[in-house]
């Protein structure tokens, strides 16, 4: 199919070219005879004439074809096709202004990374993603059980926030199943399983679901290996799982000492390892403290290259506390436990929301055991960390979330800044 679909755009190439070189051909010899003929009779003038507006014609149709193509593959091929000229204007303008934004690098998991990326892809294609795979519930968990692979559910959400993509293919992408033994499953997670099963690797898989959907920027999992998250609580309780390990207070309520991996040493993907040396600004969170953000600096190597790496460091921090990993937890508490987990303190700037949530949204979530993040600035302040306050609310279908576009235009203008 792929091979097809390049000889039919071969072949229209091959149609727009030999009608330019007619157009060329039609226009030199309408000049010539109307040049080089002093006795030129009224007749032979007029098919000049004609032969000249056909040439100027297929010229132009040759030029108009082939440069249509080359914005429409310039433009990932994902977009609406341009119309008019000036849309060709912006779409060219667009990714030239993009493609020399601040290399950033988000490190994370979950909604809270995904919702992140959706924003940072107005301000830089220059973002990569690295991505926690200890995750071990729902669809991802299944398909991880089955099929032994990476769970998938995480990477997908990054590549869809990160995708330029048509509706119905979003749709289609995080659709899932409501019968059969299929029930519950992501068909986005089989997509990317499928992948998986003719590449090379898990990181080779998601490099090419990244090329189909032509995103901006790059995903990378943190690791390759096969890792479970295991939580120790105060009392010395060890949880195993990620998914239990966020539920663990509905069985056996207690504070989260620590979390570590199953294996005592996780080799990192080595692009993400690089990716980190080479930012300009580096992003945790948002996400779960404990099963999306810490996860990934447990991997060999990474918290050491964050520390190392001359990019501005940051810690977005959640907006409201998590049942079952960060109750009562303030801003510094959040901090405090990333340090707790690293050899080297690194966090230069920690960017908390300030703004109100509506009374009848903060009584749901109180509910359940989740308060507003309280900012503890002379905590804050005393572990070295600029603290940069924002209205950072945004409510989706009664549940609050960042504002990626604000989220991502305070992490810009923080590059700017420094």
């Amino acid at each position: 199919m792929r091979s097809l679909k390049w000889f039919q755009i071969g072949l229209r190439f091959k149609n727009w070219l030999i009608s330019g070189v007619l157009g060329l051909l039609f226009l030199i010899t309408s000049l010539v005879v109307l040049l080089l003929n002093a006795d030129i009779t009224p007749l032979q003038w007029a098919i000049s004439l004609l032969m000249a507006v056909l040439g100027i014609y297929g010229i132009l149709f040759c030029f108009r074809k082939i440069f249509m193509k080359f914005v429409s593959v310039y433009s990932n091929g994902i977009m609406k096709k341009p119309s008019n000229v000036s849309e060709i204007r912006d779409i060219i303008y667009r990714r030239k202004i993009l493609s020399q934004g601040a290399k950033v690098v988000t490190i994370g998991g979950g909604t809270g990374t995904s919702t992140l990326l959706r924003g940072l892809k107005s301000y830089t294609s220059n973002i990569t993603a690295i991505v926690t795979v200890a995750d071990d519930g729902g669809g991802s968990g299944v398909l991880r059980s089955d099929l032994g692979i990476l769970p998938p559910g995480d990477i997908r959400n990054c590549m869809l926030a990160l995708a330029e993509t048509e509706p119905v293919l979003e749709k289609l992408l995080s659709y899932r199943f409501t019968e059969g033994s299929l029930k519950g499953q992501s068909f986005g997670n089989l997509f990317l399983a499928a992948m998986n099963g003719i590449s090379n690797s898990f990181e080779e898989a998601v490099k090419y679901m990244g090329d189909v959907l032509a995103i901006t920027g790059r995903i990378y999992p943190v690791t390759e290996d096969n890792i479970f998250l295991v939580a120790e609580l105060e009392d010395g309780t060890q949880i195993r799982g990620e998914s239990r390990i966020g539920a663990h207070n509905r069985t056996h309520p207690g504070k989260i000492k620590q979390v570590m991996l199953d294996k005592t040493s996780v080799a990192p993907v080595k692009q993400a390892i690089d990716a980190i040396y080479e930012a300009d600004v580096i992003v945790l969170g948002p996400g779960s403290l404990y099963t999306s953000v810490i996860p990934n600096l447990l991997v060999e190597g990474v918290a050491k290259a964050i520390s190392e790496s001359r990019a501005i460091k940051v810690y977005a921090c959640n907006i409201m506390t998590q049942p079952g990993e960060t109750e009562n937890y303030t801003v510094g508490d959040h901090i405090e436990a990333i340090y707790s987990h690293v050899d080297t303190p690194f966090i230069d700037v920690c960017i908390a929301n300030n703004g109100k949530i509506q009374s009848d949204i903060l009584k749901k979530y109180q509910n359940d055991g989740s308060i507003p993040v309280a900012i503890d600035n002379q905590t804050i302040k005393k572990l070295g960390v600029r603290l940069v306050e924002k209205n950072l609310v945004k409510i989706r279908k009664d549940f609050v979330r960042h504002d990626s576009d604000h989220l991502a235009q305070t992490i810009m203008e923080l590059t700017k800044i420094n």
